[in-house]
């Protein structure tokens, strides 16, 4: 049998408001049973409204039957009584499987868990109804919290990430540590000006505002860092990140240093140019380079000292000219060269990173 419903602008609007209000109270039955008049209004067959929503064609028959009687009232969210029925041990640990493959795995088409939909997943696969503060409850205890996601290159190659953990590491350490070598960390930043935004405390329904200039114009900076120090090299200029500009930036911390020098840095192009080739044969009685595994940032501590600066001195500030930026940002960079305690806190974080035993 096919049935055919449709609803008048008004009806439309009451039924949505009460979907919203199911949704705000996990009230997972009416959610589905509001579902599944609004995919019949659609057009839906009966067969199709109870396979995309699991339920029962004669449960779709009477979430009709019940509205056709009594309207938007009938469209009401009861609490269960009591707590619910616990999950055993190991359907516990099949849970927390389930939610670690993501929602996907589990034949939902997202990407993303929220509490009303793991809400489902336990009713579906457990039979057990709980309300989403409970479900919140349980995954706590479970070991898990609402995070954001970060991006990860599929161009990740963990076998060269491992190689570099265990041998490469390690390896740089004893040579620097035998003959007395700086260990520098290096990368490049750039600071915009037309400001950058972040998080922070406000009113609730008054988003922040920050004024911007709008010009498309930033302040690159050179830096590199001491793994043993936490000494800070860094050189702003307002041109492209290029190989000549890099060569010259080298050049000056050679110039400031009698040391051997072990240059970790990452695989930009002009890191890695012809030029920067002849560049370190020409200084390779004190400079030996090493290259970070590709799509790596992580292992590489400067990242968190750009974090920091971004931080303080441009995250939410407005910056009218070019100059108030240089400003502000050789005013912070200058407070982290002058306070080597800061950096080498950043190195704890990067020795979390690698694991402690190889520091």
């Amino acid at each position: 049998m096919h049935i055919r419903i449709g609803f008048e602008n008004r009806v439309r609007k009451a039924i949505l408001a009460r979907l919203k209000q199911a949704y705000a109270a996990g009230a997972l039955r009416l959610i589905k049973r509001i579902h599944a008049l609004l995919h019949l209004a659609a057009g839906q067959t009966v067969a199709e409204v109870a396979d995309s929503l699991d339920l029962g064609e004669q449960t779709v028959r009477d979430y009709v039957r019940t509205f056709l009687l009594n309207g938007v009232d009938s469209l009401v969210y009861h609490r269960p009584s009591g707590r619910p029925p616990k999950l055993t041990k190991t359907q516990r640990k099949e849970l927390a499987a389930l939610i670690e493959a993501g929602p996907e795995a589990a034949g939902y088409d997202c990407g993303c868990w929220s509490a009303v939909l793991i809400q489902d997943l336990i009713q579906r696969r457990f039979g057990r109804e709980y309300n989403p503060p409970y479900v919140s409850e349980l995954l706590d205890h479970l070991g898990f919290s609402f995070q954001k996601a970060r991006f990860v290159s599929d161009h990740l190659n963990e076998g060269l990430r491992q190689e570099w953990l265990q041998t490469a590491w390690p390896r740089i350490l004893r040579y620097a540590q035998r003959t007395k070598a700086l260990v520098l960390f290096g990368d490049e930043v750039s600071f915009a000006q037309w400001d950058s935004l972040s998080y922070t405390w406000a009113r609730k329904g008054q988003q922040p505002t920050v004024k911007t200039s709008g010009k498309r114009k930033g302040y690159k900076v050179f830096g590199l860092i001491d793994y043993f120090s936490g000494r800070l090299f860094y050189k702003g200029h307002t041109g492209r990140f290029t190989s000549v500009s890099y060569q010259a930036f080298l050049r000056e911390v050679l110039a400031q240093t009698r040391q051997p020098i072990v240059l970790i840095q990452d695989g930009a192009k002009y890191h890695t140019s012809a030029d920067m080739v002849d560049f370190f044969e020409q200084h390779q009685d004190r400079l030996t380079v090493y290259q970070l595994p590709a799509y790596s940032p992580d292992f590489n501590p400067i990242e968190y000292l750009w974090r920091k600066v971004k931080k303080q001195a441009t995250h939410l500030r407005y910056f009218p000219t070019f100059e108030e930026l240089i400003h502000k940002v050789e005013e912070k960079l200058l407070y982290f060269a002058k306070t080597p305690s800061e950096i080498l806190g950043l190195m704890g974080k990067y020795c979390d990173s690698l694991g402690t035993a190889v520091a």
